[in-house]
């Protein structure tokens, strides 16, 4: 179970600037958000161009962004490589976050485990929650670090305190299996339903799972249905397979977790 996550969204806030354009290239920048939230990816690219050059670093990341979405302008990775060390470069962490991130899956640059490492941690300092996840992830499977599972539960414990409900997904499996922490069916549950409350679906199996356990089989039903309502396909399958639902058949072969 891989999960990785890059987030390119559009970013509002301004790394400062001293010299007289700066005005002039923040109203670019925002001119750019307000295009790409109307739909207007190639005006807004054009925006963040003319922001980046005016030196306004969320400029440079979203345009890095748009070169890898392919939003109004060709898809590039390595144009958007080049734009998000920029703005990492400038200090500012979401594209630190995003340029570990082409580098953990070779997009645009050559794949550098390692790389992706330091760019994941740089990131992770900088308060960015999914990058603390990512980092989790490459401790959690020993690439480009050494494998440790108490760093990578100490990595996903910050990922899930900042928000990222995939680092509570993955935390939760640690705690169950007892992997780089103590083994806790309650702390396992408690992040499981954090994470479920969060819409990922896969951790309402998790949930699903515990209330099996202790027999409580319309609780069961309840996080299946919000399972399966969240696209999974496991708590739809579920829940039509009748013995589960009268609790005389087996929930775990619908189970994700066991296969990390």
């Amino acid at each position: 179970m891989k999960l990785k996550q890059l987030s390119l969204v559009a970013c509002f806030s301004l790394a400062p600037i001293s010299f007289a354009m700066a005005e002039s290239a923040a109203d670019l920048f925002y001119q750019g958000v307000n295009a790409a939230e109307k739909g207007n990816y190639t005006q807004a690219a054009k925006f963040y161009e003319q922001a980046c050059n005016g030196g306004i670093v969320t400029g440079c990341n979203n345009l890095g962004n748009a070169y890898y979405k392919g939003q109004g302008v060709k898809q590039n990775y390595a144009q958007a490589a080049k734009l998000l060390e920029q703005a990492c470069h400038d200090g500012y962490a979401n594209g630190c976050f995003s340029l570990g991130f082409l580098y953990d899956n070779g997009q645009g640059v050559k794949q550098n485990y390692a790389q992706a490492a330091k760019l994941y941690e740089q990131a992770c300092h900088g308060g960015v929650a999914g990058a603390c996840n990512n980092l989790g992830w490459l401790y959690d499977n020993g690439q480009g670090v050494k494998h440790n599972y108490a760093q990578a539960a100490k990595l996903y414990e910050q990922a899930c305190n900042g928000g990222d409900a995939d680092g509570c997904l993955i935390l939760a499996i640690l705690y169950k299996n007892g992997q780089g922490v103590q083994q806790s069916k309650a702390k396992a549950k408690q992040l499981y339903e954090k994470a479920c409350n969060n819409d990922i679906g896969k951790s309402c199996l998790g949930v699903a799972r515990y209330y099996y356990e202790y027999l409580d089989f319309s609780t069961t039903k309840k996080y299946l249905q919000k399972a399966c309502n969240l696209g999974v396909d496991e708590g739809c399958d579920a829940l039509r397979d009748q013995k589960v639902l009268e609790g005389t058949g087996k929930l775990i072969k619908y189970m994700f977790e066991d296969k990390k």
